[in-house]
């Protein structure tokens, strides 16, 4: 990790000179270790919004260090301008964000450009708790603090695009839906292996298989190693029909509003694509061990 991480903060470095303010490690790197699939997940704070030459010399540079063509991890870096998230608003703003998924879009010429960046309240919120600078202060000090209700409303919010994504995705899709439940019943942002932990601790014996498959390949098999059975497929849509069964219930009694706009008034659309109903059925069951 660190012969890529010095050439990216060195970019940095030379792209916004004076104007970097800090650059944070966060995800897998911080919450418990890289695993042979993560990214480098990086969030970097601007002084102010990048010129379209600063745009097209950060993307050259990361097109040069970032991912399988160049026998390297995957680079996901976001830039944010300081007055955008401190004092925190929502929904946040990303100045610039970089992701290998996006790589065919860069080489036909596409320049990351300001968006809203829902889940840019998770980003935040992990990159204040792991607190690991690769420049700068303690991220708290260029931050602002992102409320418990947003976490969970922008974890609830990413929820379409990871269905969309199930059967291209299946691995990852799993381990952050797990991830989405852990986040809306706690608040909290934990490393999918430990979301995925609590979850099955919590699901009925026969939806706890494709989890904890997807969490042994997520902690050992790079995604050219990734197999699924053909009994593990007829699985996974009835192990997600559970879990958002579960992300509703939380969502519906952790005290967001439908009025505050909270993860509450989120769900009905979301639900409807699953035909779940989020406070139908018998109670949640208590916690029981994983399977060993």
């Amino acid at each position: 990790m660190t012969d890529q991480i010095r050439p990216l903060v060195g970019l940095l470095d030379q792209v916004l000179g004076d104007r970097l303010l800090g650059a944070y490690l966060h995800g897998s790197a911080v919450l418990g270790g890289l695993r042979p699939a993560s990214d480098i997940d990086v969030l970097a704070v601007a002084a102010r919004t990048l010129t379209d030459r600063e745009r097209r010399s950060l993307l050259d540079g990361l097109l040069a260090i970032s991912g399988p063509a160049h026998r390297a991890r995957p680079i996901e870096l976001t830039v944010v301008v300081a007055a955008e998230v401190r004092p925190w608003r929502y929904p946040p703003t990303a100045d610039f964000q970089y992701g290998e998924w996006r790589r065919e879009a860069y080489l036909a010429g596409v320049v990351p450009r300001p968006e809203t960046m829902v889940d840019l309240a998770l980003v935040v919120a992990a990159v204040r708790a792991g607190d690991h600078p690769l420049a700068g202060p303690p991220p708290a000090r260029l931050l602002g603090a992102v409320p418990r209700a947003d976490v969970v409303r922008a974890s609830v919010a990413g929820v379409p695009g990871l269905l969309d994504d199930l059967d291209g995705d299946t691995r990852n899709v799993l381990l952050t839906l797990a991830r989405v439940w852990f986040t809306v019943a706690t608040g909290e942002v934990r490393a999918k292996d430990v979301a995925a932990d609590w979850a099955l601790a919590r699901l009925p014996p026969e939806h706890r298989p494709v989890l904890a498959h997807a969490r042994r390949l997520y902690l050992h098999d790079r995604y050219e190693q990734e197999r699924w059975s053909a009994t593990l497929r007829a699985q996974v849509r009835p192990h997600v029909h559970q879990v958002l069964h579960h992300i509703g219930r939380a969502a519906g009694h952790g005290g967001f509003p439908a009025a505050d706009g909270g993860a509450a008034a989120l769900w009905p659309s979301i639900s409807g694509q699953y035909n779940v109903e989020p406070n139908a059925g018998s109670p949640d069951p208590p916690p029981v061990p994983p399977p060993g």
